[in-house]
């Protein structure tokens, strides 16, 4: 039996660290040119792959060669490139799919801030109103090209999610969900389809709500669903059984999280119940996706991820009293809270 790999020496790990910003443009540009969708049909070389793409083929291979060491590409002795169940996610056409993340976090919006992470840490303001003068979202309302780009990596997000949340939680007891901040419903569309009881309302910006009254009619679900535009930090569709907030209060800090509660609270029944989709920061310093999104939230958007215990708080300072916490089989846990 063969003996196990020595661990890299501490000088490589942090190395690889330090130039992780290699990793994520190579990953960007793989995924701005189609190159895994070019691979989809089997392995083609460099040379193959840079004519698909209309890429100069020496830096091409470069970027594979990188990646395949970090098991996005496979390579066989004769130059050719497949994909690995990683790579296979830089594909447009698959569940689930990272392409356009992958794409639109080295888009200048997303990537530039980051170069002033230091003066956020030290003045603690967002980065990205420093560098563009406005809120990211004020700045993508402006931008619609970069936005839809960024839409659309919300909605591969959103399908891993969603399974995984379905698979946590039982919708049946509800018969009116309300998801607020809802895009284009891909959440609350997989909702329906699975517990046919039940009737729903996508609330979001007006220019997004248009865009969800398409999704809608193309799901077969105008009868039982409505996409309904507003401003979540003023008011929400009342009458609700369900209120669901999915990656809409880390985007914000405490004030403005409360300010999108409340609205939320003065339209819930009595009887009704909140369900806030999150990461929710564990205890300990383990690795956890939500660490790494945290910093995102804090240069972008001035927004945060919380612990159970942070959640508790800024819920009750809302009208809610945290009931549960539900984990998924994914990174998320589904935060459930009741008005008081």
């Amino acid at each position: 039996m063969p003996s196990p790999a020595a661990p890299p020496p501490p000088d490589a790990v942090l190395f690889q660290m330090v130039f992780g910003k290699a990793v994520t443009q190579a990953l960007s540009v793989v995924a701005r040119f189609g190159v895994a969708d070019h691979l989809a049909a089997g392995p083609k070389t460099a040379d193959e792959l840079a004519a698909a793409a209309g890429l100069n083929p020496g830096h091409l291979y470069r970027v594979l060669r990188a990646l395949a060491g970090l098991g996005v590409f496979a390579a066989d002795d004769a130059g050719r490139f497949a994909l690995t169940p990683v790579g296979n996610l830089l594909r447009s056409d698959v569940p689930g799919s990272m392409r356009a993340v992958a794409t639109y976090v080295c888009d200048p919006w997303s990537w530039t801030p980051w170069g002033d992470l230091a003066g956020c840490v030290r003045d603690g303001r967002p980065a990205f109103e420093k560098t563009f003068g406005e809120g990211v979202f004020d700045y993508l309302g402006k931008h619609p090209d970069e936005a839809a780009t960024f839409d659309a990596g919300m909605t591969g997000f959103s399908q891993q999610e969603t399974a995984a949340v379905l698979r946590a939680y039982d919708f049946s007891p509800y018969r009116t969900i309300v998801d607020v901040g809802g895009g284009h419903g891909a959440l609350l569309l997989s909702i329906l389809k699975a517990y046919p009881a039940a009737r729903g309302v996508v609330y979001d910006a007006p220019q997004v709500a248009a865009g969800a009254t398409g999704a809608i009619r193309a799901a077969g679900l105008a009868d039982r669903c409505r996409a309904e535009g507003g401003d979540f930090f003023t008011a929400v569709p009342p009458g609700g059984d369900l209120y669901v907030l999915k990656h809409i209060i880390h985007d914000w800090n405490d004030a403005r999280a409360t300010a999108i509660l409340k609205a939320v609270r003065a339209a819930i029944p009595p009887a009704g119940k909140l369900l806030v989709v999150e990461m929710v920061v564990p205890s300990g310093f383990g690795p956890h996706p939500s660490h790494v999104l945290d910093l995102e939230m804090m240069v972008l958007c001035d927004g945060k991820e919380r612990t159970e215990a942070e959640y508790r708080d800024l819920l009750a300072g809302a009208g809610f009293r945290l009931a549960r916490v539900v984990p998924t089989d994914g990174p998320h846990g589904l935060v459930e809270a009741i008005p008081v």
